[in-house]
């Protein structure tokens, strides 16, 4: 695939929704922060399009346009695309496993959780990216929308529980689009079940409403701790839908299992 700077959309761009809730604001993300990148199937007038930042991508257009090879950079990527692409996506990837997944929208208005003596909540700026830099293994994904931890630092979209002068929780503006902004969070396995996420959320989506937009959350349909934090922040369900978990590349073509 031909590759093209994450601010200049190809035209086949046009294809994907703009102001819409959940992963679907990637592309808007990748327009405004110049993090993530695109790719056509040809440099002149592109018949299909695909989008990435972090480890989820988007498909559009014509799926003929591509060959298996094609999608080589979206291995091991989450991946969402219309069911004409499955074939295609089955061909490129030594597995294709379909994932159920719910996106909530917010819609209660929640108030600041209070969180134990000692820890202390507050708002993510450049200075911060040493500490995120430090982040529990199991958390660092949470930056991967913003390449890396300086990035998200810098962002201003970023509220953290700080316990020892350690994160011990985070939540973040995953993808920012222009009426919605998909949120994610991530709790150091030793600080779990002390209400650091839900501190840490509703603060955020406080600021999400200030900047005059709407928070959105997705989250797996078996994340049964993902799914209640969300509703005790005030989240409701919008709607299910499926994303494709894509393996490795440079497989004999395999057909993908059906959502």
């Amino acid at each position: 695939m031909f590759p093209h700077p994450s601010h200049q959309p190809p035209a086949p761009a046009r294809a994907f929704p703009t102001g819409a809730p959940g992963t679907a604001a990637l592309t808007e993300h990748v327009l405004a922060t110049g993090h993530g990148r695109w790719w056509t199937d040809r440099a002149e007038r592109p018949r299909a399009v695909a989008v990435s930042c972090g480890d989820h991508a988007l498909l559009a257009g014509d799926p003929t346009a591509m060959t298996p090879a094609d999608l080589a950079p979206l291995a091991d990527h989450y991946v969402e695309a219309a069911d004409r692409f499955l074939p295609l996506l089955g061909g490129a990837f030594d597995r294709v496993t379909p994932w159920e997944r719910m996106l909530y929208v917010h819609r209660v208005p929640v108030a600041a959780s209070p969180v134990p003596r000692g820890v202390r909540v507050r708002r993510l700026s450049a200075e911060y990216a040493p500490a995120l830099a430090a982040l529990d293994p199991s958390m660092a994904w949470i930056h991967d929308t913003w390449d890396g931890p300086a990035g998200l630092a810098s962002s201003g979209l970023a509220w953290a529980a700080f316990h020892k002068g350690r994160v011990v929780a985070v939540a973040c503006t995953r993808f920012l689009g222009s009426r919605y902004e998909d949120l994610a969070c991530a709790t150091a396995p030793d600080a779990r079940r002390k209400g650091l996420a839900l501190a840490c959320v509703t603060r955020l989506v406080a600021d999400v409403a200030e900047r005059g937009r709407t928070a959105s959350w997705c989250c797996s349909r078996d994340n049964r701790p993902s799914r209640l934090l969300a509703w005790t922040a005030g989240f409701r369900l919008d709607h299910e839908y499926v994303h494709h978990v894509a393996g490795s590349a440079g497989r004999v073509p395999q057909m993908a299992a059906a959502a």
